[in-house]
């Protein structure tokens, strides 16, 4: 970009602002113009007043019947109270009177002015100016705020157009009028450059989303033996993982229009604006089918009639979505036209909205595996530098539980941190440095913010983690042990996850074991408890609610669940259990905490010497790993496959 471009984008004006700057300078000039204005009088007042000699001039109009009156300045003190309160006016007229179309001026003020020579011989006679009518600037001030009032609307009603969107996005030309068209943007494959090459992983996903273009490119393949293209389908997952970036492939990759829409940008401040912009949307699809719609985040729109804000049952969101549920398979037809949405809540739609006919596939869109994060790791690596022995299945296995956002995320941090450190390549320390950053939050390189006390209290802490942890057979081994701050941690350990569907119970009392362990080194150290161990006990308490309330892993409350898939009890005033079940899953709760507590506490007790080596180590290097656990307690004890 040359100077003259700069120069002219950095001479634009805000137009709203020079209307608001206008307005407010004319208001204020003729607010400091302003004064007490002209009194009305009658024509027997102005009479008395020219025989008193208090008045100088009086200027009548002809045409309009009236007079204007300037009074002599010596003489209007003596009319201030009675007539202007005390605020003597200083402009002129004073005073204003009407008369009859009878009204002879010019006799009637020589009259008056013959009368005045014999009261007051030294008085000056009264001018009279007369006037066919008034000129038009006179009372252009009358009408100035008029002016301004219709430039507000106008500039008010310009400004609203964005609510319809504008003509470079896609939607409606703008203006208040528009404000019920669809601000759905119009894509195609030339506007958009991602295809499913660009999608790594997600295998599943991507073949369901891949059918669905085909059943656009070649409908007569599943026609031709009576079968029926899907109308709908529903990207369900967790954030981060693809779901809108599958919907990017499908419209790079579709021949055919590609309509995408934001689910809150059908809720507006207006009603029926929702409802409206459905039908205008659907409207525009039908017209260009066989086409596609994209509504990103349905759930905003979709939400379970009857369980809104204020518990009503007739608002916008709801008669948005009852347009939506006649647009995808009322009584009119919809053919050619395939709807996908995606959702991280799928719990929370309504089930008129889920059925088959309306969404007849729910896509279901998980976080990445091993292989599917290393195809991931391979996208991203594309445009950075990286070290020729960087190894992409060492960091896969190093991120599980990462979804394809996350990992994007370490991508770009790794090579931040390598460019902080003014290095030519990306290494695979700057990956692990990127990782914890991520996970623990930034590392605070502050010496003061422990004393020494709090450090070696830390140290023992975290090593009672990495301890327990290390020789419980089902606990996820530990990767690194690190005490130095990062976010609002004091220290960290850090394990490798394994990526199990099914949660064992033997699996569930190790992790609750490991995370007391911190909490039960605090208390062999120091003699009593301290605050550090909050995240702990917050986690550990969830995993030994669920175990009772969901999974029916209690012996006394016996095969129960009392998990709520569909999201409705949150509605309720009441509980699905008695007050004496809800005593009994705190009573059994309290048992396993007790129990995995005594279990942390033998486990420490009988490996204090090491525990206390392990601590020693950690004080010294401040951080630790595998190899270092290793070294002091033997390899990591397995379970049995």
């Amino acid at each position: 970009m040359d100077k003259k471009q700069n120069k002219k984008q950095g001479i634009r004006i805000n137009i709203s602002a020079l209307y608001i700057l206008l307005i407010l300078g004319i208001g204020f000039l003729l607010y400091r113009g302003a004064g007490p204005g002209p009194q009305k009088v009658e024509w027997a007042q102005v009479k008395q007043m020219i025989l008193d000699d208090d008045v100088k001039e009086i200027l009548f109009i002809r045409n309009d019947y009236q007079g204007k009156v300037t009074m002599r300045p010596e003489s209007l003190g003596k009319y201030s109270e009675s007539y202007f309160h005390g605020n003597v006016p200083e402009k002129s007229p004073h005073f204003i009177f009407l008369v009859s179309d009878k009204f002879d001026a010019e006799s009637e003020i020589e009259a008056l002015n013959s009368e005045l020579t014999i009261l007051h011989p030294q008085a000056t006679p009264v001018k009279l100016v007369i006037e066919s009518s008034t000129k038009w600037w006179q009372g252009i001030f009358d009408w100035i705020w008029i002016i301004l009032i219709i430039l507000m609307w106008v500039w008010m009603f310009r400004g609203m157009g964005a609510m319809g969107g504008g003509k470079g996005q896609g939607g409606p030309a703008g203006g208040i009028f528009n404000v019920g068209k669809s601000t759905g943007k119009l894509a195609d494959k030339n506007t958009v450059n991602v295809t499913f090459k660009d999608v790594a992983g997600l295998y599943g996903a991507k073949e369901e989303v891949m059918e669905i273009v085909d059943f656009l490119k070649n409908p007569q393949k599943y026609t031709s033996l009576g079968g029926k293209i899907p109308k709908g389908a529903l990207l369900v997952g967790p954030p981060g993982t693809g779901k809108t970036l599958l919907a990017k492939a499908v419209a790079g990759e579709a021949n055919v229009p590609f309509f995408s829409i934001s689910g809150s940008d059908f809720v507006e401040m207006f009603v029926g604006v929702g409802a409206s912009r459905v039908r205008d949307l659907f409207a525009q699809a039908k017209e260009k089918a066989p086409c596609i719609v994209f509504i990103d985040e349905i759930d905003a729109v979709g939400r379970a009639r009857g369980k809104n804000v204020g518990w009503s049952s007739n608002d916008e969101r709801e008669n948005t979505l009852n347009q939506l549920l006649t647009e995808m398979d009322g009584f009119g037809t919809n053919s050619g036209v395939i709807v996908l949405a995606a959702t991280n809540r799928a719990d929370i739609l309504d089930k008129a909205l889920m059925r088959a006919g309306r969404f007849d596939r729910q896509i279901h869109v998980e976080l990445p595996e091993l292989k599917e994060r290393q195809e991931i790791f391979q996208v991203h690596l594309r445009g950075l530098k990286v070290a020729q022995d960087f190894d992409v299945e060492f960091m896969a296995k190093h991120t599980p539980g990462f979804s394809g956002a996350d990992i994007a995320n370490v991508c770009n941090e790794a090579a931040l941190t390598a460019a902080r450190k003014n290095k030519s390549v990306i290494e695979k320390q700057d990956f692990l440095d990127a990782v914890d950053r991520i996970v623990g939050g930034l590392e605070r390189k502050n010496s003061t913010i422990m004393t020494a006390a709090e450090k070696r209290t830390t140290a023992y802490h975290e090593a009672g983690h990495a301890v327990v942890g290390w020789l419980l057979p089902y606990a996820d081994p530990v990767f690194k042990v690190s005490l130095i701050p990062r976010g609002q941690a004091l220290g960290l350990t850090w394990s490798l996850p394994s990526e199990r569907k099914i949660l064992p119970k033997s699996w569930m009392m190790d992790e609750m074991c490991t995370l007391i362990g911190g909490r039960v080194a605090e208390e062999i150290i120091n003699g009593e408890p301290a605050s550090g161990a909050l995240n702990d006990l917050e986690r550990l308490t969830n995993i030994a609610y669920s175990m009772v309330q969901f999974y029916g892993m209690s012996d006394k409350v016996g095969q129960l669940s009392f998990y709520d898939s569909t999201g409705a009890r949150g509605y309720e005033m009441i509980k699905p259990y008695s007050e004496k079940t809800a005593e009994l899953m705190d009573k059994e709760v309290k048992d396993l905490v007790d129990s995995v507590h005594a279990k942390a506490t033998k486990i420490l007790t009988e490996n204090r010497e090491a525990f206390e080596k392990v601590a020693q180590l950690l004080l010294e290097k401040e951080v630790i790993f595998a190899d270092d656990l290793e070294a002091i307690l033997g390899p990591k004890v397995k379970a049995e496959d």
